[in-house]
């Protein structure tokens, strides 16, 4: 799930502490470097774009890595809409803003998926960086109903939309929201351009 890097449409709060320029050439860079870090030969990578259409056409990101739209709606409509649309077996969406994802967090997410019905990256502050499914049986309607996002309550409320489900949860990873959420390498760079 990536947001086109545009300055004062990404990482907002970011931006109130770096600036909006700032917070946007992060988050580019970012998202780059994640997409580096998690391409492999067991799993397809695409990119869940917005705006559409602006996402859809953005040289941001490396050529010849499929992008869907994600489309409208809040956050658990646009996920919801990218784990139904997949390709058929499991499937995993995940944040663009959590410098810790690599290769080796996605496979443990696809192999908890091997024995559970639905798998979660867990984030410090209540939130979750992936999210995933078996896809065995067809995703859940309610899926995301009442979550409340942006919250301490966004892993736990998630989790009550999938009550017959079997859940996993891998590595709490840090997501970035604010300047004191940025690796401390990253802070140091930053302090030195």
């Amino acid at each position: 799930m990536v947001k086109e890097p545009r300055p004062g449409r990404v990482k907002t709060r970011l931006g109130r502490d770096l600036g909006m320029t700032a917070a946007a050439w992060w988050f580019r860079h970012q998202t780059r470097r994640l997409i580096r870090n998690i391409q492999d030969p067991r799993w397809n990578v695409m990119l869940a774009v917005t705006p559409d259409r602006a996402g859809l056409c953005s040289r941001v990101w490396p050529e010849g890595i499929a992008r869907a739209p994600q489309g409208q709606g809040n956050l658990g409509d646009r996920m919801a809409r990218m784990l139904r649309g997949a390709p058929a077996g499991p499937v995993c969406v995940i944040g663009a803003d959590i410098p810790g994802i690599n290769r080796a967090e996605i496979a443990k997410a696809f192999q908890a998926l091997g024995g559970h019905d639905a798998v979660f990256g867990p984030a410090p502050d209540g939130g979750y960086w992936l999210i995933g499914l078996k896809r065995a049986r067809a995703v859940p309607p309610g899926l995301f109903d009442g979550v409340r996002w942006s919250s301490e309550h966004a892993l736990a409320d998630t989790i009550a939309t999938l009550p017959d489900h079997r859940i996993a949860k891998i590595t709490t990873l840090q997501d970035v929201d604010t300047i004191d959420d940025l690796p401390m390498t990253n802070r140091g760079a930053r302090a030195t351009c």
